[in-house]
């Protein structure tokens, strides 16, 4: 049979329906939605307490390079530009955390709305730290104001000290005097933030729904 005629007549079947009928594709199965908390964060497990403790570290950031740490909740995401200029040694301390996943699985334990969000402890109750502090100055004009990050510390120790916990300041103003070590500014997800400053909290200015960092990382340039 010419070649022309064994072309049209299986162009013939195909178009009468013959030979094997095509499988018809079956919709993939869609995983359900995640749960979300009022405030639009994905529902999680409580952080669990974090028995670590690391040694203090002496490594300061260069001051000629940009540090940009990605903190990764399950509220979302957000930027952190590190002050390597005026907090060297608050952010080397930071990025030695950073590097050996100390934040990792993490929660953000104290929101105050309208003032600051507060993260880092791993004991979760505002207790823990590294098993270390250091000490810097902060400027002496610094004003924490919306998207400044710093270091908390206790009413009793000096200006300038940090361990893990910092926090993030959501109000325009949080009308604190410079003693509390300068982290850096929030540079990218600032909405994400705001998120996390309007859950629900209780008595104890702890969220009812858990805010937990699944992780930082830094990148340097």
């Amino acid at each position: 049979m010419p070649v022309a005629l064994l072309l049209a007549c299986a162009l013939l079947l195909a178009a009468c329906g013959g030979g094997e009928t095509e499988e018809k594709a079956t919709p993939d199965a869609t995983e359900a939605p995640a749960a979300t908390t009022e405030a639009g964060c994905e529902k999680v497990p409580a952080a669990k307490p974090k028995n670590v403790k690391v040694a203090k570290p002496t490594a300061e950031l260069d001051k000629s390079k940009t540090y940009v740490a990605r903190v990764l909740t399950n509220c979302g995401e957000f930027e952190i530009t590190l002050d390597s200029k005026r907090a060297p040694r608050t952010g080397g301390s930071f990025k030695t955390l950073v590097d050996k996943r100390f934040y990792d699985g993490l929660s953000f334990h104290r929101i105050v709305p309208g003032f600051v969000v507060q993260g880092g402890d791993p004991n979760g109750d505002g207790q823990g730290g590294p098993g270390y502090s250091v000490t810097e100055a902060p400027p002496k004009d610094l004003a924490y104001s919306k998207g400044v990050v710093a270091m908390a510390k206790t009413a009793t120790e000096p200006a300038g000290t940090s361990g893990s916990q910092f926090f993030i300041v959501t109000g325009e103003d949080a009308g604190l005097p410079p003693d509390y070590a300068l982290l850096g500014t929030v540079t990218k997800g600032q909405e994400v933030v705001d998120k996390i400053g309007v859950v629900s909290v209780g008595p104890d200015e702890q969220p009812v729904d858990p805010v937990v960092i699944r992780q930082i990382r830094i990148t340097e340039s």
